[in-house]
C-alpha cells in the first residue's frame, strides 16, 4: 500500500511513523510539491492537499487532514467512498492558551504598553478590566471550545456553552444549550467565544443583529473561521463604542486588507490565523499521533477516529 505524507515531519517523526508499517511504501511530499504523477497510486494520504489535485488520486481510499476545520473536502472533492477524516483534538491546548493570551492583553492594556514601550513612552494607559467573575459564552464546543472554557473555568469565570445538538456536559462547563438558546445568552454575556468551523450552517453566525444584543462591556473573540463573523458588522459596533472589544486570529477576508479599520483599533487584538497550525510544536506531534491510531485501525479494518460526516463537516 502506498501512502502519501504531506506533513512537515523530521527524521524522529518519520521513524515514529514507519516502526509499526515496515511492510507499507511512505512517500512524503509537501503540498506544495505534490505532481499528478505522485498522487496518481496512492491509497492513503496524510495530511492536507488541496481539494483541487484530488481529482488526481483515483486510487485514494482514505485521506486523513491535518487540520480540524474540512473546507474545500466535503463538497464534492472526494468520491463517497473516499473515507475522510479530521484531527479534531490535537489543536485544543494550543488555540485555547492563545485566546487566554490575547484576552489578557486587551482586557490588560498590554497591547497599548508594548506600543509605549516601542517608543520609550512612560506612561500610564488608565483602567483595565477584570476577568474573574465574568461571563462566558462559548459558541462551539468541540475540544478548541472545550478547552478554552476550562480555561476560564480555573480562571474565576462562569461558562456556558453552545452546540448544534444536545450532548453531555464537559467538565468546566457551568451551563449548555443548544442553538436554540443561543440569542438569549448573547445579552448576558460578558466574552463570546467563537469557536466554529466555517460552513453553510455558521455563516455569520454572529450577524449585525446577535452582535446588537451584547452588552457594551462585551469582548468578542473568534479563532475558528473569520466567516461565523460579520466583519463589518463588528467593525461598525467597535468604531461606535457598542461593544468593548475584539480579539481576532481568524477574519473575513483573510488576509485582512491593511487598510481595513480593525488594524488601527486599539480594542482591537489581530494574530494573522497562527493560533493553530504548526506554530506550536506539539501539535504536529498530536497529529502524527492521531496519524498513527488511524493508520493502525484501518490496516486492520477497525473504525476509525474522527470520520468525516460530509453532510456537516462535523465529525460523526
Amino acid at each position: 500500500m502506498k501512502i502519501l505524507v504531506a506533513l512537515p515531519l523530521n527524521e524522529r517523526q518519520k521513524e515514529k511513523l514507519e516502526q509499526n508499517f515496515r511492510h507499507q511504501e511512505f512517500v512524503y511530499c509537501l503540498p506544495d510539491q505534490l505532481t499528478e504523477e505522485i498522487l496518481s497510486d496512492v491509497e492513503v494520504i496524510l495530511g492536507n492537499v488541496p481539494p483541487r489535485l484530488l481529482a488526481h488520486a483515483g486510487k485514494l481510499r482514505w485521506l486523513q487532514l491535518n487540520n480540524a476545520g474540512t473546507e474545500g473536502y466535503c463538497g464534492g472533492a472526494l468520491p463517497e467512498d473516499v473515507l475522510l477524516t479530521n484531527a479534531t483534538g490535537a489543536y485544543g491546548l494550543a488555540i485555547s492558551e492563545h485566546m487566554v493570551g490575547m484576552l489578557f492583553e486587551l482586557q490588560k492594556n498590554l497591547n497599548l504598553y508594548s506600543r509605549n514601550q516601542r517608543e520609550h513612552v512612560w506612561k500610564s494607559e488608565g483602567h483595565v478590566r477584570i476577568i474573574e467573575g465574568s461571563r462566558v459564552l462559548v459558541i462551539g464546543l468541540g475540544d478548541i471550545g472545550t478547552a478554552f472554557a476550562q480555561k476560564m473555568k480555573g480562571l474565576g469565570c462562569r461558562t456556558v456553552g453552545i452546540k448544534r445538538r444536545e450532548a453531555r456536559k464537559p467538565e468546566g462547563v457551568d451551563d449548555l444549550y443548544t442553538l436554540e438558546r443561543l440569542e438569549r445568552q448573547l445579552p448576558l454575556a460578558d466574552i463570546v467565544a467563537l469557536c466554529l468551523p466555517g460552513n453553510q450552517d455558521t455563516r455569520h453566525m454572529l450577524n449585525e443583529e446577535r452582535i446588537g444584543m451584547l452588552k457594551k462591556n462585551a469582548v468578542v473573540l473568534n479563532v475558528g473561521r473569520g466567516m461565523t463573523l460579520d466583519t463589518e458588522a463588528l467593525t461598525r459596533a467597535l468604531k461606535e463604542g457598542r461593544i468593548a472589544g475584539a480579539c481576532l486570529d481568524v477574519t473575513d477576508p483573510e488576509p485582512l486588507p491593511s487598510d481595513h479599520p480593525l488594524w488601527d483599533m486599539e480594542n482591537v487584538i489581530l494574530t494573522p490565523h497562527v493560533s493553530g497550525g504548526f506554530t506550536l510544536p506539539e501539535n504536529l506531534e498530536k497529529i502524527l499521533n492521531i496519524c498513527i491510531e488511524n493508520l493502525e485501525c484501518y490496516l486492520v479494518k477497525r473504525p476509525l477516529r474522527n470520520v468525516v460526516d460530509r453532510k456537516t463537516g462535523y465529525c460523526m
